[in-house]
């Protein structure tokens, strides 16, 4: 089990703070919804977690395979809904930095679909995940 704290600052502003490291992070409402959008937004935590999570459980299954995709990176495009607000859509673009064998491509992509993030969002939000190779 892992504890994180967060705290209400005032103003549309928290801060978390991670049990085991100490580390801090921020967040701010986004501009549509009243706030300054310093910082992440709840919303956007949601995406960067799938994101990394993707790519760590990427690492671990290329790390298993003895394959190398340091380099590799995903940018997430999100899209808020309505009625109620939440979030409606996840894009994500996993490029990897090199070209590999077709089998480990598939390894490598299925584990990426299987990471808990992925496995822990809604069915309401629509995910497209594309990988771009080489």
């Amino acid at each position: 089990m892992v504890a994180i704290t967060i705290v209400y600052e005032g103003d549309l502003h928290c801060e978390a703070t991670h049990g085991p490291s100490a580390t801090r992070l921020t967040t701010d409402a986004p501009l549509d919804n009243g706030g300054r959008a310093e910082s992440f937004s709840p919303t956007d935590l949601v995406a960067t977690a799938l994101g990394t999570c993707m790519l760590t459980v990427m690492g671990l299954k290329a790390q298993s395979l003895e394959v190398d995709i340091a380099g590799t990176t995903a940018t997430i495009e999100k899209e808020m809904a309505s009625a109620p607000r939440r979030i409606g859509r996840l894009t994500a673009k996993v490029q990897i930095p090199r070209e590999l064998p077709d089998d480990v491509r598939e390894q490598l992509e299925r584990a990426a679909m299987t990471c808990p993030v992925y496995q822990s969002l809604s069915e309401k939000i629509d995910k497209q995940i594309d990988f771009v190779w080489g």
